[in-house]
């Protein structure tokens, strides 16, 4: 099994920025190559794909609301995914969720384990 941790939410003023962080555990997430990304839901929306990164790093792909703002990266021997948001705004504003996949590959169109979520707010 896997168990994903998301941190580094919080409250910032439009402009700003934050560093979110995403470490896995367990046994299972050592054993396959999986890609990693972040989703997000504001409320009242569905839940949308923020950006994703393959295994070795080599591969990224953004939502175009985020190209030119966002970064995504990891550090495989911490088990770990980041995602650097600068010059946010108020429509950043959502829950956070890193997520696994096991195909490796930034499609992510088959999530294996979720985060518990982190809270951005963005204030106008």
């Amino acid at each position: 099994q896997v168990q994903l941790v998301d941190s580094g939410g919080g409250l910032v003023q439009t402009g700003g920025s934050l560093r979110l962080s995403c470490v896995a555990s367990g046994r299972a997430f050592s054993m396959y190559r999986y890609a990693m990304g972040w989703f997000r839901q504001a409320p009242g929306k569905e839940r949308e794909f923020v950006s994703a990164i393959s295994w070795s790093g080599g591969n990224t792909y953004y939502a175009d609301s985020v190209k030119g703002r966002f970064t995504i990266s990891r550090d495989n021997a911490k088990n770990t995914v980041y995602l650097q948001m600068n010059s946010l705004k108020p429509e950043d504003t959502a829950l956070y969720y890193c997520a696994a996949d096991s195909s490796g590959t930034v499609a992510m169109r088959g999530i294996d384990y979720w985060g518990q979520g982190t809270q951005v707010t963005v204030s106008s």
